[in-house]
């Protein structure tokens, strides 16, 4: 898949993702690699930035199979910005399947 397609949409899918309940970096990264391939370093600048910005708060959680993990949580400020993108994702994708069906007709 053409990697600027996946750089657009990695921030709304993780967004998304943890809207679900809290995720820690490499679960995101496997959830969405099940889908399309990404690569497990392009998901921690990504959360980090979220977090910067405050659409995630985090917290340490034990786990048995190695070190704690560092949970993301969605806080209001990131589920509003996620409803943002997805209105945003939903009229560019929109337009782009027009522009793709109006040239593609006979």
């Amino acid at each position: 898949m053409n990697v600027q397609f996946k750089k657009g949409v990695l921030e709304l899918c993780v967004l998304v993702l943890t809207s679900e309940g809290d995720r820690y970096g490499y679960e995101l990264a496997v959830k969405i690699s099940s889908k399309f391939e990404v690569a497990v370093g392009s998901v921690y600048p990504l959360l980090n930035r979220l977090t910067l910005e405050g659409y995630f708060s985090t917290y340490l959680k034990e786990s048995n199979e190695g070190p704690p993990r560092k949970y993301y949580q969605l806080t209001e400020a990131g589920s509003q910005h996620m409803r943002g993108l997805i209105h945003e994702w939903s009229s560019f994708s929109t337009a782009v399947n027009e522009i793709i069906e109006e040239g593609i007709r006979p």
